[in-house]
């Protein structure tokens, strides 16, 4: 995996700023003898942000910032002067990144993962760490029996953790299948996507999104995700580490290749391998495409009908001829629609 420009695991450690603290001033001035207080308030401490931007599709950028501190409030001044507020720290990261936070658990001693939010749209902000208010100055706390307060308070401090920032990608249908089961030429054909493919296991190693055009102006995304192999939820292949993509997806499209041995056998294997890692995934929609099937004859074709799992849609593909390409299109939209 050394090399890849698609990173969608990082681990950071931010800290926000401290709140400034107040002023605890008094008014001088010229044939005024005993000034009241004037001391200001401090400023804002800086916060930790995650902010959408759909012009990212990985979480590179943090693998070489791993380490985020904002700035501290300004302390307040005389005049009642407030101090400045520190910058907030905005981090831009792709649609689809989930927060969780770092926290050992008082009990057991252990680390445990926290779920603090995750980014879905364009523009829209995950506060991380809040930065520290600022304190109040002296003139805040006069009354009629203190006129002459010492006392400002001082600045809130900030906050500092760890967070783990994982990346789902967002996409409307995403494709399952063994290593070189035709997703990636699926995708090529039917998106202006340009996947690596060739014709040995594992050629993609990272998901790839297209957007499909169906008709009449319709459009849908489409992930190829790495291929699955069996133990894959054990961490068996490339693992785990792509099956988290597929939870983001409406429509799964599952793809056997027609030379299969046994179509409906290679369908479980899959299925029971997204189930052990994430039961949820069986509520969504499914497909199956057979792919490959430009050496087929009709009569082939409808005799291999009978050894499909039943229940599922189903469409035999091939993306080098172009056969059924259209129908597979319309079916996976209609079930978006669903």
């Amino acid at each position: 995996m050394a090399g890849s420009n698609f990173v969608d695991y990082v681990k950071i450690f931010a800290r926000s700023g401290h709140g400034g603290a107040g002023s605890a001033h008094f008014r001088r001035e010229k044939f005024v003898a005993f000034g009241g207080p004037d001391g200001g308030d401090g400023g804002k401490g800086g916060s930790i942000i995650l902010q959408g931007d759909r012009q990212y599709w990985t979480l590179i950028h943090l693998k070489y910032q791993r380490h985020q501190f904002a700035e501290d409030g300004e302390c307040g001044s005389g005049a009642r002067a407030s101090g400045k507020n520190a910058k907030d720290i905005i981090i831009p990261v792709p649609l689809g990144t989930v927060a969780k936070r770092l926290v050992e658990n008082e009990e057991t001693g252990e680390t445990e993962l926290v779920p603090v939010g995750e980014v879905t749209e364009h523009g829209e902000q995950l506060v991380l760490l809040h930065g520290g208010r600022g304190g109040l100055g002296n003139w805040h706390f006069k009354s009629a029996t203190n006129q002459t307060p010492r006392y400002a308070q001082p600045g809130e401090e900030g906050d500092e953790g760890a967070f783990i920032l994982e990346l789902k990608v967002l996409a409307d249908v995403g494709l399952v299948g063994f290593p070189n089961a035709g997703k990636s030429t699926l995708l090529s054909v039917v998106s202006a996507a340009k996947p690596k493919i060739a014709n040995y296991a594992f050629t993609t190693l990272e998901p790839n999104l297209g957007i499909v055009e169906v008709r009449d102006g319709k459009s849908f995304v489409m992930a190829d995700i790495p291929g699955i192999i069996e133990g894959a939820h054990e961490g068996k292949g490339l693992g785990t580490r792509f099956l988290r993509h597929i939870e983001r997806n409406s429509v799964l499209l599952f793809m056997v290749p027609a030379d299969s041995d046994n179509i409906k056998k290679d369908y479980e294997i899959l299925l029971g391998e997204l189930t052990q890692y994430n039961p949820e995934l069986l509520d969504k929609q499914r497909l199956l495409a057979v792919t490959k099937c430009d050496m087929l004859d009709e009569e082939l074709i409808e005799e291999m009908k009978g050894d499909l799992p039943e229940g599922i849609p189903s469409v035999f593909i091939s993306s080098v001829v172009g056969l059924n390409i259209q129908r597979l299109k319309d079916m996976l939209w209609s079930a978006l629609q669903e």
